[in-house]
């Protein structure tokens, strides 16, 4: 068993991506810049906006955190979001989710400009990738990816369980895995939580990928021998063993499937460092352009 280290790797991508920004600065153009607006004191969104802004300075980025009241209208919301558009001193924006229950989400992302959408939620960008048209990934799949391809995990034929079909992780995923492209060129299976047979399902798989949000729901056996398993869910749970009486745990059970896999995430430190650092490389291409 290998472990897939996010927690080390998205320090690498941070670090290449900071010696970007120093050649970005020598040829005298400005720094990338990252905004984030943030709605309401949600504690576990202060978390992820309070990590994104400390990653922005380790690599040379400016950023931008907007505090808006949880009683902020949608129209007033967009209206924030409509500003920072048209602030060209502004690379990338994100907005955290979740939002208040009175916010359309949709509404929300489709008042972001495309090409600052640096989240890749957009229905643009959505649909770009899914025609594989260069454009701003979500960040997760892309972090997911990006361990895939530098740990050289073979995927060309290989068949890969997504359990989960969110917008944001499960059918992105099982888009990307399908391309022709590495990595890519699985023959993927979409399930959820209404799969029948779903064991049977993930008893075939190769790579599983279980973004399902209910911990330790992967159990050992669910996996075959020599799969690769990437856990994306990130729970917070009671525990008498930890000083805070809390315990992070992840879709997947992670002690008894570890020994089962060739390769396994670990939670933390597994999908959770490399999501940001996706969102960071997405900022620097908003700055750089895509390759086409």
């Amino acid at each position: 068993m290998q472990l897939l280290d996010g927690k080390q790797t998205s320090q690498d991508i941070q670090q290449e991506i900071a010696v970007q920004v120093e050649h970005i600065l020598k040829e005298g153009k400005k720094k990338p810049h990252l905004a984030a607006i943030l709605v309401g004191n949600d504690g576990a969104s202060e978390t992820y906006v309070g990590a994104k802004v400390r990653a922005c300075e380790k690599v040379g980025f400016d950023s931008t955190l907007i505090r808006l009241d949880d009683s902020i209208s949608q129209e007033n919301l967009i209206a924030e979001v409509e500003k920072i558009n048209q602030n060209d001193n502004i690379d990338g924006l994100i907005v955290q989710l979740p939002l208040p229950a009175h916010i359309d989400e949709l509404s929300v992302t489709k008042a972001i400009y495309p090409l600052k959408d640096v989240d890749g939620f957009h229905p643009e960008n959505v649909g770009k990738m899914t025609l594989n048209i260069p454009t701003f990934l979500p960040a997760t799949p892309a972090g997911i990816i990006e361990l895939i391809k530098r740990y050289k995990i073979e995927t060309e034929g290989k068949h890969c369980v997504v359990i989960g079909r969110s917008n944001i992780v499960g059918l992105p995923m099982s888009i990307l895995m399908a391309r022709n492209s590495y990595p890519g060129n699985c023959t993927v299976t979409l399930t959820h939580s209404r799969t029948k047979n779903l064991k049977e399902i993930c008893q075939s798989a190769d790579i599983l990928i279980v973004a399902l949000g209910r911990p330790e729901y992967l159990t050992e056996d669910m996996v075959k021998e020599g799969a690769t398993v990437i856990d994306v869910g990130i729970t917070r749970v009671k525990s008498d063993k930890t000083k805070s009486g809390w315990k992070l745990k992840g879709d997947v059970d992670y002690t008894a499937v570890a020994d089962k896999s060739s390769f396994i995430t670990p939670v933390p430190g597994g999908v959770g460092p490399m999501t940001i650092a996706m969102l960071l490389k997405n900022t620097l291409t908003a700055v750089n352009g895509f390759d086409v």
